[in-house]
């Protein structure tokens, strides 16, 4: 059973107990996660390679507990696989008929639900859209290797929102499973694929502040033809 109580209230039991309370960093798994992620979004881990604990412990100057860690979060989102007496490895690359299947999927889902987000739309809703759709942030400098994996993050958040506001939980968690977002984008590690995909979200921004269903449903399904028309020549 998970504890709700707040970490101070379980410190003082285990004190009270005799019990000398473990202080637990998560900061280090945090920056081993986000190192690994971007590495993997960018390709600089291929799909399918070999993850080896040790060498990224000594890359990220941190020892082999966060870095388990990391795989560990990055597993659960279909990014790495760990395979029982070999270790960890990147996802192989999604092939061309998954990637077909799933972009087929999305067009089936996401019109239809961003129509119906906009026309629930209220000002905290729209307020939350605008704050992840990333359009405000797209002309800050940066490495780009971390750029492109934090839009990958924020396009996955964006629309799952709109999901969200949809009001159908099946089909968010539909998506959501199939992690999408993140195995689409290491096809291709392009500024490309973040600046037109900005654009878009600003297409989808003005429909949902119009409250225009028929505007959103539109403006999404265009925007998921061209994303996928973007990364199609990743398959040549």
């Amino acid at each position: 059973m998970i504890s709700l109580l707040p970490p101070e209230a379980l410190n003082d039991g285990a004190a009270a107990a005799g019990v000398k309370a473990i202080n637990r960093h998560h900061g280090l798994a945090e920056e081993a996660y986000e190192a690994i992620f971007s590495q993997l979004m960018a390709l600089r881990i291929a799909p399918g390679s070999r993850i080896t604990v040790d060498n990224l412990a000594r890359e990220l100057n941190v020892s082999q507990t966060p870095i388990r860690e990391a795989l560990g979060r990055l597993e659960g989102e279909g990014l790495v696989i760990k395979t029982h007496l070999i270790g960890y490895s990147a996802a192989p690359q999604i092939s061309r008929r998954r990637f077909d299947e799933l972009y087929d999927l999305r067009l089936l889902l996401e019109p239809e639900a961003a129509q119906r987000a906009a026309r629930g739309i209220d000002a905290r809703r729209l307020a939350v859209l605008h704050e992840v759709a990333g359009v405000m942030s797209r002309r800050q400098g940066g490495d780009d290797r971390f750029r492109y994996s934090a839009f990958a993050r924020q396009d996955a958040i964006f629309h799952d929102r709109i999901l969200e506001f949809a009001g159908n939980e099946l089909i968010r968690q539909t998506l959501a499973h199939q992690h999408t977002h993140f195995h689409i984008f290491r096809l291709m590690f392009h500024s490309r694929v973040t600046e037109e995909a900005l654009d878009e979200h600003e297409a989808l921004l003005g429909a949902f502040e119009a409250a225009d269903g028929k505007a959103a449903k539109r403006a999404m399904r265009e925007h998921i033809e061209r994303s996928r028309d973007r990364l199609l020549p990743a398959f040549a």
